[in-house]
C-alpha cells in the first residue's frame, strides 16, 4: 500500500479522474471514497480541476466541456423520463384503486 511508503518530511501526490470511472456493478469509486474519508484532515488537501484548468490543446478543454454538457442532459432526460414512469405507475395504481371501489370515472371524462 502507497501509505506505507509516506516518510517523514516527505510529500506524496496523488492524481485521478472521479468522472473516469469503469468499475462493475455500481461499485463504489475509490477515489471518492477516499474523499470523503479523508477530507478534513490536516495536511490533506483535495484539488478539484474544471475544464478551464485543462492547459494542454484547446481542443482537450472542448472535448472535456462536450462531455459534461452530454452528461447533464443525459441526467436530466433519465429525471425526465422517471418523473414520467412515476406518473404512470401513479395513475395506473388510481384507476386499480376506483376499479376495486365500483367507481366508474368514464361518466365525468366524457362531460
Amino acid at each position: 500500500m502507497f501509505l506505507t511508503r509516506l516518510g517523514f518530511g516527505s510529500k506524496m501526490v496523488i492524481t485521478g479522474d472521479v468522472t473516469q470511472v469503469d468499475l462493475p456493478g455500481g461499485q463504489a469509486s475509490g477515489l471518492k471514497q477516499i474523499r470523503q474519508i479523508l477530507e478534513g484532515i490536516d495536511d490533506i488537501h483535495f484539488a478539484l480541476l474544471q475544464a478551464e484548468d485543462v492547459v494542454r490543446h484547446s481542443l482537450v478543454s472542448d472535448i472535456v466541456n462536450a462531455y459534461d454538457q452530454w452528461d447533464e442532459a443525459k441526467h436530466s432526460m433519465e429525471r425526465r423520463r422517471n418523473r414520467k414512469v412515476k406518473r404512470q405507475t401513479i395513475e395506473a395504481a388510481a384507476q386499480k384503486l376506483l376499479e376495486q371501489s365500483g367507481i366508474d370515472m368514464s361518466a365525468d371524462e366524457k362531460a
